[in-house]
């Protein structure tokens, strides 16, 4: 049963190295108004503290023994074993209706093992990392979980002092607000997932979002930078849509092009290996992002370069990368377990592609429409139409699918359409 009153927090760390830390953490939680449960992943040694999940308990759970984890052979392969057991033990006690969140702190061999145990737990549920390395490069956006939260632990490598207990206090007082506020996600109407490089790039969610909302469904809007569609992604492998509408894949093409700002190798992939259906389409797969703030690569200093903002900006992708593009996305949709629709668009795909706009280039349009022509092949169905993606043609054709797929029981029917039958 949940306590929101005095929500009962998951304190997760290496006791033996990091008491102190650790136990600041503990009065900071009950100051807050929570109540700390201790999880300990140490190895090697052991707490000055009795903790209510000792590592005994946490490496039972990857069904081995402490021991044996010792033995396994270096602090690798040990962490990972001990990662395996703290994710397993922290999803039954969140299943189990034991603790309304989690906290954990961590160098990289913390933060490894931390990663590992927010993936586990539900959308909605509270998961904090405080980390020496949070907003790093190091982490690879296939282990950020949807809704996980960081702050940097400034000032933590070894022991207390007033700058890593400015952060770790905040984080205590974050995770106890976050207990009590959290309002998980309710599945009162069936949810499609919608991508999109915001409104001035692709416009079509300005349309497809009210219609869809009107047909019965909750929208789920998802920004195609990166972390967006890691995010949808990492949903989507909960099996947490009813439908996905894939149409913005920058990412897919980022990811091959060597870009950071990229979700990535699994992208376009969570959706198919669920059973969830999915209505794709090559929103701004022409494009590469960079960082704003860097110089442009040397491979694409001769392509057309448009800057977005001072975080992030594009240069077009060549023909020969835009065939590699086309049967990569074919390749990764030929493996989905359930249907997928394939519109393409072949007047353009994405605003700035437009005669007199910056990223305007025919010659990779049509390259990569032919390539895309070539590689799809059945079961994926493919729709080509003659309109650009920002029209209203495009959204014209993927409700025209959606709602035959409704139809044909492939989609659940929305609530509104339920309540009236």
């Amino acid at each position: 049963m949940t306590n929101r009153s005095r929500p009962r927090i998951l304190l997760i760390g290496t006791g033996d190295t990091k008491s102190d830390e650790l136990l600041f953490m503990q009065r900071c939680i009950d100051a807050a108004g929570g109540a700390t449960i201790m999880m300990d992943i140490s190895v090697l040694g052991d707490p000055p503290y009795k903790a209510a999940h000792d590592k005994h308990a946490v490496a039972a759970a990857a069904d081995t023994t402490i021991d044996a984890v010792i033995a396994s052979g270096d602090e690798n392969s040990s962490m990972t074993l001990m990662a395996r057991g703290a994710a397993r033990l922290t999803r039954q006690l969140c299943d189990d209706g034991q603790i309304e969140a989690m906290i954990a702190i961590g160098g990289t061999m913390g933060t490894d093992l931390a990663l590992d145990v927010a993936l586990a737990l539900p959308l909605g549920f509270p998961k904090l990392i405080v980390s020496t390395i949070a907003f790093s490069h190091l982490i690879p956006p296939e282990r950020i979980a949807a809704d996980l939260m960081m702050i940097l632990w400034a000032g933590g490598l070894y022991g207390l002092n007033g700058t890593c207990k400015a952060v770790l206090s905040q984080a205590c007082g974050a995770i106890v607000g976050a207990a009590r506020g959290a309002i998980r996600p309710q599945a009162d109407r069936p949810i499609v997932a919608l991508t999109s490089l915001g409104k001035s790039c692709l416009s079509y969610m300005v349309e497809l979002k009210p219609q869809l909302e009107a047909r019965g469904y909750e929208v789920v809007v998802f920004h195609t930078t990166g972390m967006g569609g890691r995010a949808m992604e990492s949903i989507a492998a909960q099996g947490g849509f009813a439908a996905v509408l894939d149409l913005s894949l920058q990412e897919v093409a980022n990811q091959l092009m060597g870009s950071v700002v990229n979700s990535g190798s699994d992208r376009l992939m969570n959706a198919g290996r669920n059973r969830i259906p999915q209505i794709v389409a090559p929103g701004a797969i022409d494009m590469v992002d960079f960082p704003a703030w860097l110089p442009v690569p040397d491979e694409l200093i001769d392509r057309p370069l448009h800057a977005h903002n001072r975080l992030l900006a594009s240069t077009t992708s060549s023909p020969k990368d835009r065939r590699r593009i086309a049967r990569a996305i074919a390749e990764k949709l030929a493996e989905a377990t359930a249907p997928v629709a394939f519109v393409l668009p072949t007047g353009g795909i994405q605003q700035w592609d437009k005669e007199g706009e910056p990223l305007h280039d025919p010659e990779g349009l049509n390259t990569f429409v032919m390539e895309m022509r070539a590689a799809i092949r059945p079961p994926v169905e493919l729709h080509v139409i003659k309109d650009h993606i920002n029209q209203h043609a495009f959204v014209a054709k993927v409700l025209e699918i959606f709602d035959r797929w409704v139809t044909e029981g492939v989609v659940p029917a929305g609530r509104a359409a339920v309540e009236q039958t």
